[in-house]
């Protein structure tokens, strides 16, 4: 429950602005996605070069939520979301100001970091003021950031002027007024010695989670490695199946993101259990798809795959924190959830770089989505074994 005292917010209130927080943050790091393209053109580079820039927002997100994960738990949420607001419309200028890949580099750099410092912190914050609805929240929130981002990218690409500059001064705009509104709210947990002791990276978990974890973090690691793939190099893929638009372009990421969002609301209420089984296997069923896709050229189809791993992504992470987050006491919500997204963020990351290398040097973009798909069909299955393994073991 949050701390009495000069709240001008309500809790309901406050909830809301937490969750428009992440989706805005998660738009921001979608935003560059449709761009890709654009700035291969200007500035003449490849596509390895193109998921090293996406790679090292993943990069530096880890490296802040190492750093900054628990942080919040010492000095309260707010004096870090306010921090990482700044931080966050600080890359927006550089963006709007990039004038090569160096600068790509440096805007994603601090998008990532933070990204990192605000993730554990938002969600953390959602869980002390509702549990139920913090834990939906978190599990929704970056499906419809990264969806919108991506799609309100590409739509002011298309039918406005300044294409690589418009959305990341819309952006701008959102994040000031969501800065006066964490002004405006009220602190959710007493700050308490530690703050400097807590900036020491520490990937200890604790003990009631260790098995559960170690249950989930192959779901985690497939479906964000699936999010991963799709965003750096989806809108590419979709081109080299039909010469289209770059507004079908960023319908890639929408579609994922929107069917993921579904499915977070859908399964809101089923056990996680059953929730992280049918992410699994609609990620199967989804990589399938894609893969006949791919190898058919069937745009149509295509998206049909896309869809289905956009519910094995919302249901295999929804499922995911409803596992981990109630075994979790409230001093350890921040660096438990900023653990597992340490997790999403390599899978999100590493393998992307990998693609990048495949795409240039070992067949091109067709043959590495069909290998991809290969790759996170296996992750998925190797998920279900672990998941229906534990299952037995706590039922016997």
């Amino acid at each position: 429950m949050p701390i009495a005292g000069r709240a001008r917010l309500s809790p309901a209130v406050s909830l809301v602005l937490l969750a428009s927080i992440l989706v805005s943050f998660l738009a921001a790091s979608a935003a560059p996605t449709p761009l890709y393209g654009l700035y291969q053109q200007r500035w003449h580079f490849s596509p390895v070069t193109t998921t090293v820039v996406f790679a090292v927002y993943a990069l530096a997100v880890l490296a802040s939520l190492l750093t900054f994960g628990r942080l919040s738990d010492h000095v309260g949420r707010r004096p870090v979301l306010a921090v990482a607001i700044v931080v966050q419309m600080l890359s927006l200028v550089v963006f709007v100001f990039a004038n090569g890949v160096p600068t790509l580099l440096a805007a994603r750099l601090l998008q990532g970091l933070a990204a990192g410092a605000a993730t554990g912190t938002v969600g953390a914050g959602m869980l002390d003021i509702d549990r139920a609805r913090g834990t939906l929240a978190n599990s929704i929130a970056p499906g419809i950031g990264t969806g919108s981002g991506a799609l309100l990218s590409a739509l002011l690409i298309d039918f406005l002027p300044a294409p690589t500059r418009l959305v990341y001064v819309v952006l701008l705009v959102i994040l000031l007024l969501q800065a006066v509104g964490v002004a405006l709210m009220s602190e959710t947990v007493t700050p308490m010695a530690g703050a400097l002791r807590s900036l020491r990276p520490d990937v200890t978990l604790p003990r009631s989670v260790r098995q559960p974890v170690l249950v989930v973090v192959p779901v985690l690691f497939a479906v964000w490695a699936l999010a991963g793939f799709f965003g750096a190099l989806g809108p590419a893929l979709v081109r080299s199946l039909m010469n289209t638009s770059i507004v079908v372009g960023g319908l890639v990421l929408f579609v994922f993101a929107v069917f993921g969002s579904i499915a977070v609301l859908l399964l809101r209420d089923t056990a996680a259990r059953t929730v992280i089984l049918t992410g699994i296997v609609a990620l199967i069923l989804g990589m399938i798809v894609t893969l006949v896709s791919v190898l058919g050229e069937t745009v149509p189809g295509f998206f049909v795959g896309l869809a289905l791993g956009g519910v094995g992504f919302g249901a295999g992470f929804q499922g995911s924190l409803k596992t981990i987050m109630p075994l979790v006491e409230a001093h350890e919500r921040a660096s438990v959830l900023s653990l597992l997204y340490v997790v999403c963020y390599v899978g999100f990351g590493l393998p992307t770089v990998i693609a990048g290398f495949l795409v240039v040097y070992a067949g091109g973009l067709p043959r590495t989505a069909d290998e991809y798909s290969v790759a996170v069909i296996l992750l998925a299955l190797i998920a279900l074994f672990g998941v229906r393994r534990a299952t037995r073991v706590s039922s016997g």
